[in-house]
């Protein structure tokens, strides 16, 4: 308890993902902590279901909650809206973009992982991921654009390349995107256009590996790509991406290389850790693998300065020889771990090392197609699907944004209806491809002025 004059543990917490927004709520009962929470945005994202968002299942807000709202009721607790550029490891104090000084005397970080295209930033810009709310409704314009240039064309090779969609990656991310996309052009899409069928799209899900879902049991992997094939998605394993250029995929296959001419293409095939890991390099000296993440001490302390922990996809635990897996459960547990940590130092004591309890793993393939690895049960299917929506409902944060998440899946379950399929957010600064040869050249091109006969003629005739 603390006494008359003493100050409080000041806990500085960066990220509001999983681990840090678990490893707030967790000290809501320490009377003798402060908590200051710092987040570039003012909102917890789910980031598991931001693939249904970019295929138009659900909306942004359906699966955002305000940090504060979150924490309006946990009064040793603030919410900071700021990005953070530096530690002074020496000062204990993080520091903010506008100069500004947060003192900590202990800090979590919990920034998570970006996009990583193995050493080819430039693919970003023809291939995005999907790690963002921005990158949800990037990817969601790219989808439907597609065939709305496709309705307006009248050439079949173009028509061929604007309904082809490539997928880079088949992990959980990747067959998500590309069962969702199957069910759009299948069933959602099937009656809205006239003069294309959304169902003769091409969906290519691509990996370099010899299987999707490679983290996963290989029974569930080639049930996994069964079911997805069944979906009508053609998946390409062994094949390694070697190019992106507007418009074509260029890969290695069984050592021929092919060329994929696609008009959308996203890319779900590995992430890196946020700068922050070089950040606490700088102020620390502490030591990161080739993805960024921080080398971290078995108590999620970095190693000569156990007053910072690093959690989450930014730090890379080893246990039983095998490092942790970059997912939502692996965070939460380690957020609740660091602030027991705290609790207990408060009072003396000291905590055994982390371990992280799996729980199991699982992935959706589309409608009632999943699968699910559960402590050592494995299965598929619809009893799969139900298990995933069930447990995906339940980690979402805010309550009302359950029973919306709940509402539209219902929906769509009985209508195939997608509601979200709104073309919004700026166009892409290269446009993949020129105006469809199939529109009239008074449609592509400016109009020009009239001459005299010819405004004379068109006032006789009405027009």
């Amino acid at each position: 308890m603390v006494g008359v004059g003493m100050k409080k543990h000041r806990v500085v917490i960066i990220g509001g993902g999983f681990g840090g927004l678990y490893a707030a709520q967790s000290l809501r009962r320490a009377k003798d902590v402060e908590v200051t929470l710092i987040d570039r945005r003012n909102f917890h994202l789910f980031q598991p279901l931001l693939y249904q968002v970019a295929t138009a299942g659900l909306s942004p807000a359906n699966i955002a909650a305000p940090l504060r709202a979150v924490l309006n009721k946990q009064k040793n607790a603030r919410v900071l809206m700021a990005e953070v550029t530096g530690i002074d490891a020496n000062a204990r104090e993080v520091i903010l973009k506008e100069g500004d000084r947060v003192p900590y005397d202990t800090l979590i970080v919990a920034t998570g992982a970006r996009h990583d295209y193995f050493g080819h930033p430039e693919w970003e810009r023809i291939a995005p991921g999907l790690k963002t709310i921005e990158d949800a409704t990037a990817i969601r314009r790219r989808i439907f654009e597609s065939f709305e240039l496709a309705e307006r064309s009248s050439d079949p090779e173009q028509i061929r390349q604007l309904l082809t969609f490539v997928i880079v990656g088949a992990g959980p991310t990747g067959v998500e995107l590309a069962g969702a996309l199957s069910e759009i052009t299948r069933d959602t899409l099937r009656h809205d256009f006239r003069r294309i069928d959304p169902r003769t799209a091409r969906i290519v899900l691509v990996d370099a590996s010899d299987r999707v879902l490679g983290a996963m049991h290989p029974e569930l992997s080639e049930k996994a790509r069964a079911q997805v094939e069944r979906l009508g998605v053609e998946v390409l394993t062994n094949a390694k991406v070697v190019d992106l250029k507007e418009g074509q995929v260029s890969l290695v296959r069984d050592g021929k290389e092919e060329v994929i001419r696609a008009n959308t293409i996203l890319w779900a095939a590995g992430v890196r850790a946020s700068p922050l890991g070089q950040i606490i390099a700088d102020a620390t000296g502490a030591k990161l693998d080739r993805a960024g993440r921080v080398l971290i001490e078995p108590n999620l302390g970095v190693p000569g300065h156990p007053e910072i922990m690093v959690i989450g996809d930014l730090a890379r635990l080893e246990q039983d020889g095998k490092p942790l897996p970059g997912v939502a459960t692996v965070a939460m547990q380690q957020g609740e771990y660091a602030a027991r940590r705290i609790r207990e130092q408060l009072r003396g004591q000291a905590l055994p090392p982390f371990r992280y309890h799996d729980k199991g793993s699982m992935a959706t393939i589309g409608r009632a197609a999943a699968v699910a690895d559960i402590k050592g049960f494995r299965f598929s299917g619809y009893f799969a699907w139900i298990l995933w929506l069930f447990v995906h409902l339940m980690y979402i944060i805010a309550f009302a944004n359950r029973i919306l998440v709940m509402v539209q899946w219902a929906w769509q379950y009985l209508t195939f209806g997608r509601g979200a399929r709104l073309i919004t957010g700026e166009e892409r600064e290269n446009p993949p491809l020129p105006a469809p040869p199939g529109i009239a050249k008074a449609e592509r091109e400016p109009p020009r002025p009239a001459t005299g006969d010819e405004s004379r003629r068109l006032h006789r005739t009405g027009v």
